[in-house]
């Protein structure tokens, strides 16, 4: 695929989509991902332009569904349906889901969901608390410090770094100025100084730049320790479900992350050092005072016997008698001092650095040898340093072939969290994987999900796929204002959409025709002028002469003109759906009998919701599921009784003649 054929995307947007991602394979991957947040960065690139582009890439334009009516119903079962989402990624990524020609996969993937879901309702808890933490892999947006030297551009890394080129006579020795170089190619040193990496070539990506693909893990570490906790959890007995197995078949190649992500800041003996730096002075100043109070002590207890002739020896010879003192004193400083040097052999051990013969520059009063403790500072400096520099490359050869099978399995994962979702939503709201067959709906106590209230059920069918005595590919509805005709279109397009998006839909069972659209015709606002009125007469012709497999529901499409004229356009509209051998229509309509005369037929299917009449609160009672071949009665003759019971007076006798012209 290429970006620039897409539609609406030029040369230049393109281009911007491509450096945005770092390569037109990394853009697409990241669109069919649906990160459309990613997408939405690039300059000149909306939320809603970034959906269509994800959209259209993903292979689902949403040419299913053919009026602003029917998105705007898909819309509102998306947003109902991601709800239950375990994460933002996964709320994101679903606003892929759009109907498609082919739902057998889809189907196949939420059986098995919904199926664990009632069978292993904790594990799927479990599973979706887990996959709160997922995240779409992000790269941070940080510079670092390392120059990148080498004789091909490296254009890639200067959004990162600083990337030079040797010019004409330059050697690697004019590049010492930079703390921290990746050399790269013919010329470099022998002895790499401290800080530099030196690489044959270009091609380990992961190498030239160690600090970046450690970061990645570093910067994703709350996602990938999702990854690494499903790898732990593959290794233990668990249920033997497909859902289950499908989930771990798509860890396959990263066995070892959790071991890995635990090295990511195990340094080692690096730890070892840096401590042992930190609190090298200390330790020697401790050193110092210990041996001098070691000393001390001893000498407080230590006592020299003189006989009379070596008294009078110390008299005269005062040489004599400092070196009997030295004698007695010695071996209590040497063991001290030998003491003193043990402990700061203890203190080095895991460093590589070893304790020089003496660590003392004088022995009474004992002081240490400040050039020796530097000496060892500085060694354990310059050990640090390499140290992390091989560590770091150690490092980041182990973790970046890994990066790319990490991010293919988090966009999997996210995936797959979206069939976790919908098991959840479905069980929930009891929903079932619909029967797909050639022609028609039907649905079996089918409810309305976004009522906002308990939904009364309604059983009802067009088409083939309707019971026996209901298989008429149209239908007009009619009955009572505020009866649920319109509640009852939205749930006959929500069981469709649901339906071909491979979804389950909310009723006890269904039955659904697969078409090419859907259009959903809603009620217009008004008598239209006559241009608006020709522009929509012009529509619906087109909508109902096409011979294209389609569901059509519209919603009192005699509003756009006078009631007379609308039930003649009507009539005609209907007559031209029902040549259409693939065409299944309702049409809501309070003309049902203007509209039958107009077709000049009487066997045009009619059904109604009847208001049954008003309870003792003298409201509506409704039978929310249409009755077979029946024209309903009308709301208002009921409204009329009610402000009959409930008004006095001169306006109780005129509601009270009212009432009667309707019998």
């Amino acid at each position: 695929m290429v970006l620039s054929t897409l539609p609406g995307v030029g040369e230049r947007l393109a281009q911007k989509i491509t450096e945005h991602f770092g390569g037109e394979d990394q853009a697409i991957a990241s669109l069919k991902s649906g990160d459309i947040a990613r997408i939405a960065e690039i300059d000149g690139v909306s939320p809603k332009r970034a959906l269509s582009l994800a959209r259209i890439v993903a292979g689902q334009s949403g040419a299913f569904l053919a009026t602003k009516e029917a998105e705007r119903l898909h819309r509102s079962l998306l947003q109902d349906i991601v709800s239950f989402a375990s994460c933002a990624a996964t709320r994101e990524r679903m606003q892929l889901l759009m109907p498609v020609e082919h739902p057998a996969e889809r189907r196949l993937k939420v059986s098995h969901a919904m199926n664990y879901a009632e069978k292993h309702g904790q594990s799927m808890k479990t599973l979706s608390g887990l996959f709160n933490n997922l995240r779409q892999t992000r790269f941070n947006h940080e510079r670092y410090e390392r120059v990148v030297v080498s004789k091909e551009p490296l254009e890639v890394f200067k959004k990162w770094c600083r990337v030079l080129q040797p010019g004409e006579g330059e050697t690697w020795k004019d590049y010492t100025v930079f703390k921290s170089i990746t050399w790269i190619g013919s010329g470099a040193p022998v002895d790499a100084p401290d800080g530099w990496v030196v690489l044959p070539n270009a091609q380990n990506t992961e190498l030239i730049l160690p600090e970046r693909t450690i970061d990645w893990f570093r910067h994703n570490l709350r996602t990938l320790t999702v990854v690494a906790d499903l790898v732990q959890m593959s290794r233990k007995p668990s249920e033997n479900h497909p859902f289950i197995n499908e989930l771990y078949e798509l860890i396959v190649g990263l066995e070892q992350l959790p071991e890995i992500l635990m090295s990511i800041d195990d340094q080692g003996d690096l730890d070892t050092m840096a401590d042992v730096k930190d609190r090298l002075w200390k330790t020697a100043k401790s050193l110092e005072e210990q041996v001098n109070e070691e000393v001390a002590q001893a000498m407080n207890d230590a006592k020299m016997n003189l006989s009379g002739s070596e008294l009078l020896e110390a008299l005269s010879d005062g040489a004599a008698f400092q070196r009997k003192l030295q004698e007695a004193t010695t071996d209590v400083i040497t063991d001290a001092m030998e003491k003193a040097k043990q402990t700061m052999i203890q203190t080095l051990e895991g460093t590589g650095v070893r304790c020089p013969y003496d660590i003392f520059s004088s022995q009474w009063p004992a002081k240490i040898n400040r050039k020796t403790i530097d000496e060892i500072d500085q060694a354990l400096e310059t050990k640090l340093k390499t140290g992390k520099i091989e560590h770091m490359l150690l490092l980041a050869k182990k973790l970046g072939p890994l990066r790319g099978r990490c991010e293919e399995v988090v966009r999997s994962l996210i995936e797959f969290d979206q069939w976790i979702c919908i098991a959840q939503w479905a069980v929930a709201r009891e929903c079932v994987l619909p029967e797909l067959v050639e022609h028609g709906i039907y649905i079996e106590q089918g409810r309305h999900l976004l009522l906002g209230c308990q939904p009364d059920p309604v059983t009802y069918g067009l088409g083939c796929a309707g019971d026996k005595d209901d298989q008429q590919s149209l239908a007009l509805l009619t009955g009572a204002n505020s009866g649920g005709n319109t509640t009852l279109l939205e749930l006959l397009a929500h069981t469709c959409i649901l339906a071909h998006m491979g979804l389950p839909v909310p009723a006890d069972s269904a039955r659904v025709g697969q078409v090419d659209a859907l259009h959903i015709l809603a009620k217009a606002g008004g008598t239209q002028s006559a241009g608006a009125l020709e522009q929509t007469l012009v529509e619906l012709a087109n909508v109902v002469s096409d011979p294209t497999p389609k569901l059509i529901l519209a919603d009192e499409l005699e509003a756009i003109t006078e009631p007379g004229a609308g039930a003649r356009i009507i009539a005609g509209m209907l007559l031209a759906a029902e040549a259409q051998n693939d065409t299944t229509m309702m049409l809501v309509t309070h003309l049902a009998p203007a509209i039958l005369e107009a077709t000049g037929r009487d066997d045009l299917r009619v059904d109604g919701i009847e208001a049954t009449g008003l309870d003792s609160n003298l409201e509506l009672m409704v039978d929310r599921t249409p009755k077979r071949n029946q024209l309903a009665r009308s709301t208002p003759e009921l409204i009329v009784k009610r402000l009959v019971e409930r008004s006095e007076g001169h306006a109780q006798a005129l509601f009270r003649d009212i009432l009667t012209m309707f019998n």
